[in-house]
């Protein structure tokens, strides 16, 4: 039988999976701000908006679909092989044709900047490749983080060595593009040691084909309301406005994956639990987490807010001050998501409750796209700012509220109403530091100091002396390798 997989080494290979995929492009970020400018970034970020929408359909909903599927059956060859031969032959045949209407929209509908719009097509044939959710159904993660480094590192040198100058922006969006359709050939050595390649049959095929979409709208949802106020900022505003908003959105996406890491981890291995009804172990699990969650999302959300006006004119240039002001608008996202994607990876989708996962998702991809026609126009990236912060609190509150008879809510809500407190009291500490007369390099660290030391010892009072939850300081001591351990309160 296979050994489970240890699940505190698959968070540190997902948090460092999900942190390269952030913080490597973020180490070009300055350079390409003052590179290319404001204008040929915000050309950029439209067109691969273009192209995302149509590599979101080679996948359909596998990213959570066949995620689930393989952790179902991973312990069985016959039926994993047989699982991820039927998934891919319906990737593949998708692919083909989505590549296909990409090239036609193309030269149908691109006239301006056709060339790179067709260059980021080699974005679009990714998903072609793209076998992730194996991997995560497996709970592989050291894999897709080592092809992650590799991937990321050469990108890095090969934007430092060819791109100087605003017209390099089509070699730019080369080098991205290319880069991630190679990435996906790195993963298949393990795809094609783990499977038996299977003959599918149609019928294998059509099975998945009606859950699969189920958990496909969802993804357009979140899309919706993560890409296309970038798309009709592209329509009603200016290229520069795109590019304020998306590396505005860029930093506090950080923090969101952060949080997104352990997500990655718990789902496959509650898909499994559940399919084992082991509630009792489900439910331990579940109250960590979302403890984790709520703790990480409140330091995070109040620490960028208190730091991005300052943060983000020093890290991408004068040119881009206003990135500070999205920064901080965009900051209450990073809480929403926290909340909201935890109770999702945990218990909505292991559990295959798809019906919440597209009411909730399809309504807050509602939300967006009314108010994002209604301000956008005169509100420009506010006016975004403001339907993306609607639209994700409309998501998490129905997610809760549709989940209350079967997750302890109330314990939830009281959790993280604290951490919000401790979170506040942060943020005041850091916009305080944040008068002093320092250069802003030195004022970003002596911020990011002053907020842990604010933070972490508050939030450990609370976990210990009030909430009586001593999970997470005594899985922090183990890592640590230190013997002490706090005991449960009565209630935990």
């Amino acid at each position: 039988m296979r050994e489970q997989p240890n699940i505190k080494k698959n968070f540190a290979y997902s948090f460092a999976y999900q942190l390269l995929t952030v913080v490597l492009p973020l180490i070009t970020a300055p350079y390409i701000a003052r590179t290319l400018g404001p204008d040929p970034i915000g050309v950029f970020q439209k067109t691969y908006a273009a192209a995302y929408y149509f590599y979101l359909f080679t996948l359909l909903g596998l990213k959570n679909y066949g995620n689930r599927t393989i952790a179902r059956v991973r312990e069985d060859p016959a039926a994993r092989s047989r699982a991820f031969c039927e998934l891919y032959a319906l990737q593949l045949g998708v692919s083909v044709i989505v590549a296909a209407l990409y090239v036609g929209f193309c030269f149908r509908f691109t006239k301006e900047y056709r060339v790179i719009y067709l260059l980021q097509g080699f974005y679009v044939l990714s998903g072609m490749l793209e076998t992730d959710w194996f991997c995560y159904g497996m709970e592989q993660f050291k894999l897709p983080m080592l092809r992650c480094t590799a991937m990321r590192l050469g990108v890095l040198a090969a934007v430092f060595v060819f791109v100087h100058e605003p017209k390099d922006l089509g070699v730019y969006t080369a080098i991205l593009s290319v880069g991630t359709l190679l990435s996906e050939l790195m993963l298949w050595p393990y795809i094609l040691k783990e499977i038996k390649p299977v003959r599918p049959t149609w019928k294998g095929i059509v099975q998945h084909i009606k859950p699969n979409l189920m958990l496909f709208w969802p993804v357009v949802a979140v899309s919706l309301y993560n890409l296309m106020d970038k798309l009709l900022l592209g329509c009603f505003g200016t290229n520069e406005e795109v590019a304020f908003y998306a590396n505005a959105e860029k930093i506090n996406n950080i923090a969101v994956t952060l949080i997104l890491a352990l997500d990655a981890v718990v789902m496959p291995r509650m898909s499994n639990i559940f399919a084992k009804n082991d509630t009792e172990q489900a439910k331990k699990l579940m109250d960590t987490v979302m403890l984790f969650a709520m703790f990480l999302s409140g330091a995070l959300a109040f620490g960028l807010a208190g730091i991005a006006e300052g943060f983000a004119p020093w890290f991408y240039g004068a040119a881009f001050v206003r990135c500070g002001f999205y920064m901080l608008l965009l900051s209450p996202t990073v809480l929403i998501k926290g909340w909201a994607s935890a109770l999702r990876t945990q218990y909505i989708i292991p559990t295959g409750k798809d019906r919440i996962f597209l009411i909730s998702l399809s309504a807050g991809a509602g939300v967006n796209l009314i108010l994002d026609l209604l301000l956008i126009p005169s509100l420009a990236g506010v006016g975004a700012i403001i339907g993306t912060i609607a639209a994700e609190a409309t998501v998490a509150i129905l997610q809760f509220v549709l989940c209350r008879k079967d997750v302890p809510l109330g314990s939830y809500l009281k959790d993280g109403a604290a951490f919000v407190l401790i979170g506040a009291i942060m943020f005041a500490a850091v916009k305080t530091v944040g008068l002093l007369p320092l250069h802003p390099a030195a004022m970003f660290v002596l911020q990011v100091i002053t907020g842990v030391l604010v933070y972490i010892p508050l939030a450990c009072v609370y976990m210990l002396k009030i909430a009586k939850k001593p999970m997470l300081i005594n899985e922090a001591l183990s890592i640590l390798k230190v013997k002490h351990r706090f005991g449960m309160g009565k209630d935990a």
